[in-house]
């Protein structure tokens, strides 16, 4: 059996349920996806050291926004827990000077389970979401590295964040001409990804146009790099979703 893909998916804010063209994507995406066994999700939205994992049995969600209409406070996604896999990523996370934490009553924030209600509707895949100890591109690859055999099993690891996410430099609609600094790093991200170049990825704040424009925090870039750590050396990464929202670039990639 082939190893389960991994991908990293920019994941969009609530409104993204609005947008049947991305809700669209996400929806044939996963349908081309071998079903998997368990789905285990880093976001950009929980940073948190040492790794910790979520909740395991009854799985809540963390409405992690504000100032939206009510009714995407009331989306659910009665998603079943996954022991098995967190100890799975316990034991291979574990060693000497790294232990895992557990919060247990931490459920999934809107950077997983927001793109999952357009991937798994019926929400019958359990799933672990993960925290993001470090913003270090280097130490979050070597994470991904470890998390790796995970794919033999039938786990899905998703790196969710946003290719280019700016949200004070927002300046158009919905599907407005995205400026130039967002065009720029997502033209650059493409290339580099096309190459599987991943020296220069992990380097991206020297390489990458635009760079500190596209990500002033980058914490919804740096999901990506768990995300290649989890790939192999001959698996080069491809585009599956591109295109911009608000001006920010929404590249999807998958890897395997």
């Amino acid at each position: 059996m082939s190893a389960t893909p991994v991908l990293y998916l920019s994941h969009g804010a609530p409104p993204l349920a609005d947008d049947a063209l991305w809700t669209r994507q996400l929806a044939g995406w996963s349908a081309d996806l071998p079903k998997p066994k368990a789905i285990l999700v880093v976001s950009a939205h929980w940073e948190e050291a040492p790794v910790t994992v979520g909740a395991t049995t009854t799985v809540p969600l963390v409405y992690d926004f504000w100032g939206f209409p009510e009714h995407y406070y009331t989306v659910t996604y009665p998603a079943p827990g996954a022991p098995e896999l967190a100890a799975k990523v316990r034991k291979l996370l574990n060693g000497p000077g790294t232990e895992v934490h557990e919060a247990p009553d931490r459920g999934l924030d809107h950077g997983a389970y927001v793109p999952l209600v357009e991937m798994y509707p019926d929400a019958d895949v359990p799933v672990l979401q993960m925290s993001m100890p470090t913003l270090d591109p280097r130490r979050l690859f070597d994470l991904g590295r470890k998390l790796k055999p995970l794919r033999d099993e039938g786990v899905l690891i998703i790196g969710s964040g946003f290719f280019t996410h700016n949200l004070s430099a927002m300046s158009v609609g919905v599907h407005g001409e995205p400026p130039s600094w967002s065009t720029e790093f997502d033209e650059w991200g493409a290339e580099t990804l096309r190459a599987n170049d991943v020296d220069a990825l992990l380097d991206f704040r020297r390489k990458a146009p635009a760079a500190t424009l596209a990500h002033p925090r980058i914490e919804h870039f740096a999901p990506l790099f768990v995300t290649l750590g989890a790939g192999s050396d001959d698996e080069n990464p491809r585009t599956v979703i591109d295109g911009y929202w608000y001006g920010m670039a929404k590249r999807s990639v998958q890897i395997g």
